[in-house]
This record gives structure tokens, sequence and C-alpha cells, in this order.
């Protein structure tokens, strides 16, 4: 039975899409292996950030019979807004690149871009997840195609196996997401006020 929500998919696998603010570095060389390892325990950190402010909620949840649970829920609120505050201020000083819809998981990505880069170029694909992290997800990419329109394909060298794992729940957790925002209507009984995530 349809669900409603088409499953993003990207070389086969479940992918993340949304409008994020996305950039590119060509690399005049192949990167060492200490600026992989670098790249990937930087990618694993900002992975496991997303991954603790997106599941708080389901923590409290949790958490509800505690008698601290409250005290909890207050810490953590206040801790998402310095969160906030520190990544606005950090990108007001640092200005991000322009935002537009990518799709991306392990294995690639695909974008859209005014400036696109050339079919073999290799370089640094910077992908902000979240607007309180100042750091973005950094992962070597290799153009594989560039259509007329300006959308971009490229395949990712292996980002690690932690990282990559993290990238696939990343996306699992925005595919239940928007199951979820589909099927609550429905459980409801009213079909005001649905709000639809982008695919």
């Amino acid at each position: 039975m349809y669900e409603g929500v088409d499953t993003v998919v990207l070389q086969n696998e479940l992918a993340y899409q949304d409008m994020l603010p996305v950039g590119w570095r060509v690399l005049a060389k192949s990167p060492d292996l200490p600026m992989v390892a670098s790249m990937a325990d930087g990618n694993v950190r900002i992975l496991q950030v997303c991954a603790a402010i997106e599941e708080q909620g389901a923590v409290e949840k949790k958490d509800e019979k505690s008698p601290h649970s409250a005290d909890i829920m207050r810490l953590e609120v206040k801790m998402n807004l310095l969160l906030d505050l520190v990544g606005q201020l950090l990108a007001a000083t640092r200005p991000r690149p322009p935002a537009t819809v990518i799709r991306f998981n392990a294995l690639g990505a695909v974008w859209k871009s005014t400036a696109p880069p050339r079919i073999g170029e290799q370089g640094l694909l910077e992908i902000y997840l979240r607007d309180s992290l100042p750091q973005p997800l950094t992962m070597i990419a290799n153009i594989t195609h560039v259509s007329p329109e300006g959308q971009v394909r490229a395949t990712f060298s292996p980002p690690g196996e932690a990282a990559a794992d993290l990238i696939e729940k990343l996306a699992f957790r925005r595919h239940r997401r928007q199951v979820a925002g589909v099927r609550q209507p429905r459980r409801s009984g009213s079909e005001t006020g649905i709000t639809r995530m982008r695919d």
C-alpha cells in the first residue's frame, strides 16, 4: 500500500535529501592518509552530534517516568539554544555557501550548482548539516556527471566504516520522520495541518 512518501535513493541505497549550504573545493592532489584520517574523524564527530540533537525527543520520552526528566529536558533545551547561538555567531563571521537541494549517502551525491565543477575533477564536497554546527560534513568526491542545467553527480571515496554507518542512520531517520509525518494525520482522522518534508 502506498504511504504517500517516495523513498529517497541514490545508487540503489537509501539517501538523505534536504536544502542545505553546499560548497566545493578542488583538490590539487590526492589527499594523503593523515588528511583522510583527520577528515574521517571530523565527519564522525559531526554526524554523532547530529544524531544526538535529532534523537533528543526519543530520549526524553524514555525518561518521562524519571524524577529528573524535567531537569534534563531544561538542560537539553538550554544546550541546544547555546549551540544555535554559537553556530549563528560563527556563521556571521564565516559565511556559508548558498543553500541548494542535495541528495547524498555514503556512496555519493547529487546537487544543483550555479557554478558546477568539471567532470573528472576531484575535490572536497562540504555539506553543512545544521545551522548550529559550524563545521561541514566533508567528503572526498570525484565528479562523474554535470548536466547542462547544472546538476552535478559525484562519487565519494570511502568515508570510513564509522562515518558510512552514521550517514546511513541519518538517511534512515529522515525517511522514518517522513513516513511518520504522512501516517500521523491518518491516525488522527484529520487531513488539516499536514506538513510534508522534502523528499
